[in-house]
């Protein structure tokens, strides 16, 4: 893309044009990453308290029926799910990027019960699709882009944005579980 507009402002007789907005452009870029770099070191901070306070653990008891259905091949007390719990809750309060570095544990850990290392289990597959949908309950990057972009009410999109990803994660949790049972 970066080249397509280059060449076209070539053509154009634009380039000068260019270099401005690719001056300006990338300078609200660093601001709008350094902001975001606020919010999600205040999340992963929280969530760092409240693994090492024992919260996550608790919660992860509380939350084991379900995700013993979600997850049937994690052991119990096995790491992995601690950091599947890490990542969901960030990602419900809409901390994504705050959710990724336990994302990426998550993945690491159930990497170590996986017999077949050049092979997704299924397991690794619901968490990446219940990842990727994730259940937002308070969208902190888009209220944030909103609120930068001077909307009158940037927190109006917060229920149909619940709505909406309840809906995705339910679709994706269903097919993963028919794909599922389909090719055992």
């Amino acid at each position: 893309m970066i080249a397509i507009g280059i060449i076209g402002s070539i053509f154009s007789d634009s380039l000068g044009e260019l270099n401005k907005v690719i001056l300006t452009e990338t300078s609200k870029g660093v601001e709008f990453a350094i902001s975001l770099a606020g919010v999600m070191a205040l999340w992963m901070g929280i969530m760092n308290i409240a693994k090492d306070s024992g919260l996550i653990e608790k919660i992860g008891q509380k939350l084991n029926p379900i995700m013993k259905k979600l997850f049937p091949s994690v052991p119990k007390g096995h790491k992995a799910m601690s950091y599947i719990v890490m990542n969901i809750a960030l990602n419900m309060l809409g901390a994504g990027n705050g959710a990724t570095a336990f994302g990426l544990k998550a993945m690491n850990e159930l990497q170590t019960l996986n017999n077949k290392k050049d092979t997704a289990t299924d397991d690794m597959i619901m968490f990446l699709v219940i990842n990727i949908s994730s259940v937002q309950i308070i969208p902190f990057t888009m209220l944030k882009v909103r609120m930068d972009m001077g909307a009158k009410n940037p927190s109006e999109i917060i229920v149909t944005t619940l709505f909406a990803t309840i809906v995705s994660t339910t679709i994706g949790i269903i097919s993963c579980k028919l794909f599922q049972r389909r090719y055992k």
